[in-house]
């Protein structure tokens, strides 16, 4: 019978165990989060955390939560409800300043994508491109708007907007 091998790349963290597995030991122990000079298990000074940056769970800095906020705002003016949907997704967990600035960026960006339908079926008489101007002036106007609410950390409510998320 042959012996299990040490998994390859170990740097002195494993240890086989009574049952001839191998199994990954952590550095230090681990105390309560954010204590000062402590690291999650596997993590030491200088190394990656274990946890991943984006997952859930992790609160978001009020730095970031600033540029985030002000993102979700600004991003719909060029790219419409997608920036503030992927956004809010990865973020409305995390945060629930982004939670709320994420949906209202959100519905705003739906109730604008609707009036831009609208403003293009209606190019045929003509008002279509007065709808289509308005609605990309009130997108750029409203948003800087909500943006800089945003940057303050403030709530903000766009008007003229119809709740599609609550």
């Amino acid at each position: 019978m042959s012996q299990p091998t040490h998994p390859s790349g170990a740097d002195g963290e494993w240890q086989q165990g009574p049952d001839g597995q191998w199994h990954k030991v952590p550095r230090e122990p681990v105390t309560a989060p954010g204590s000062p000079g402590t690291h999650p298990a596997g993590a030491g000074p200088g190394q990656p955390s274990a946890r991943p940056s984006g997952a859930p769970g992790v609160p978001v800095s009020a730095g970031e939560e600033q540029g985030w906020g002000v993102a979700m705002h600004l991003g719909g003016v060029f790219l419409s409800w997608l920036v503030p949907l992927v956004l809010w997704l990865v973020f409305r967990q995390r945060s629930r300043m982004l939670d709320d600035h994420g949906k209202e960026a959100l519905n705003f960006q739906i109730t604008l994508f609707i009036a831009y339908l609208v403003g293009a079926a209606t190019t045929i008489i003509l008002i279509g491109f007065l709808i289509l101007f308005l609605a990309w002036l009130l997108s750029v106007v409203f948003s800087i708007l909500a943006a800089v609410a945003a940057y303050n950390r403030r709530p903000y409510r766009y008007p003229l907007t119809i709740r599609f998320i609550k």
